[in-house]
């Protein structure tokens, strides 16, 4: 098979595809999925590096995010709701590959309106992004959200789900380009541009001098987004895309009397595992009804391009989910029709 196999770090521009690698081997409570759609994350390019704070031990193949089918010569563990050729989504690593190992508590099955483009990328943004807004933030119809990086893979769901529940929402990016997808795919009520001096200025004139209640931030602008935050708001912390773990004001803590809430969806499955189907349950509800929807970046990358990819996400050049296709659903060895 083929596969993305890190064996010393390096920069995502010079990973290398391998094309004979052996098949893995589940091993207790996994399957085999043959891979269909892989997602491209933030993470998988510090991964490569050795900066990310989940290293597998060397030789690992890159990639964590994925849809697929159940494989035809799969073991189905005992308790496995899943049957060989049915199609899920899931989490795990080496997805950048024509098959991986999972175990299959990291899957659900696909829902049957979604391709596997679509459905690759939302095993982690999704449920990040709700259970940050619903269960850490609370958030209540009617207050005032503001989204950092709100084009990127976890902000445009976050800006779709805030709608959903009624929030008012304020996008924020780094360009009008992106500001633009913040409102044709997320449905933004309003866009600030924050590559701008003074934008929170703008944050502050829009909701009337209040500020905003809640701010979800996967960058690492908690202490800007701090100046036009409400009396009583509430951050969530979500990432730092930026590349710096930031120190925050906790001066402004205090007198705003606001909270600092921290948000890492990948513990919910040590912590809190019972939580998971409760959190999916409700974004198959939203799926189904097609309230919300996965968006995807206009560049689908085939395998064989996963460098040129990463380094496009690098580089913020992209928006939405980036998505790597792996192969056709009617052509299972991954060559071009």
């Amino acid at each position: 098979m083929r596969g993305y196999v890190i064996n010393h770090y390096a920069h995502p521009k010079d990973l290398t595809l391998s094309l004979h690698l052996p098949d893995p081997i589940p091993g207790p409570g996994e399957v085999l999925v043959d891979i269909y759609s892989a997602a491209l994350n933030f993470f998988d390019i510090l991964q490569s590096q050795g900066k990310y704070q989940t290293q597998p031990p060397f030789p690992f193949v890159l990639g964590m995010e994925l849809a697929g089918k159940i494989a035809d010569n799969s073991p189905i563990p005992e308790g496995c709701p899943f049957k060989p050729g049915q199609r899920v989504f899931g989490s795990a690593q080496g997805s950048y590959a024509d098959r991986v190992c999972a175990n299959w508590v990291a899957l659900a099955p696909l829902p049957a309106n979604m391709t596997f483009d679509q459905g690759a990328g939302i095993h982690i943004t999704w449920p990040t992004s709700y259970e940050a807004l619903v269960g850490r933030a609370g958030l209540k119809a009617g207050e005032w959200v503001l989204v950092t990086a709100a084009a990127g893979g976890v902000g445009i769901p976050a800006v779709q789900l805030a709608k959903i529940l009624g929030a008012n929402v304020i996008a924020a990016a780094g360009s009008q380009a992106k500001l633009d997808i913040c409102k044709k795919y997320g449905g933004a009520d309003y866009c600030v541009d924050y590559t701008k001096k003074d934008w929170q200025k703008e944050v502050l004139k829009i909701t009337g001098g209040k500020g905003v209640d809640v701010v979800y931030d996967p960058v690492g602008l908690i202490a800007d987004c701090l100046k036009c935050i409400a009396w009583k708001g509430r951050a969530l912390v979500i990432g730092f895309a930026a590349g710096k773990i930031e120190k925050l004001p906790l001066n402004l803590v205090l007198l705003k009397n606001i909270s600092i809430v921290g948000l890492h969806w990948g513990a919910y499955y040590k912590k809190e595992p019972g939580h998971i189907s409760s959190v999916f349950n409700a974004l198959f509800d939203l799926f189904s009804s097609e309230r919300v929807k996965p968006v995807i970046y206009t560049e689908v990358f085939p395998l064989e391009e996963l460098p040129k990819g990463l380094v496009a996400l690098e580089r913020r050049e992209t928006w939405g989910k980036v998505i790597l296709h792996v192969k056709d659903e009617h052509n299972h060895d991954g060559a071009k029709l």
